[in-house]
């Protein structure tokens, strides 16, 4: 699947766009699970799935 085409984003993703590492990575995504906020995430076991779209939407400022 390309990326234009893409609906959520993995913690893969999300660590190769904001350059963090894995751990801070994670820490991040565990918060922003809990809150919502900034951008829209779920979880499906140990494995968070980010919408595109809502992610997108915060790192550009939308």
């Amino acid at each position: 699947m390309s990326e234009e085409t893409k609906k959520v984003y993995d913690a893969e993703d999300i660590q190769k766009i904001l350059g963090l590492g894995k751990t801070k990575t994670y820490e991040f995504l565990e918060n922003v699970f809990k809150s919502q906020e900034p951008f829209r995430i779920i979880k499906i076991g140990r494995q968070y799935k980010i919408f595109k779209e809502s992610f997108d939407a915060w790192i550009t400022n939308k």
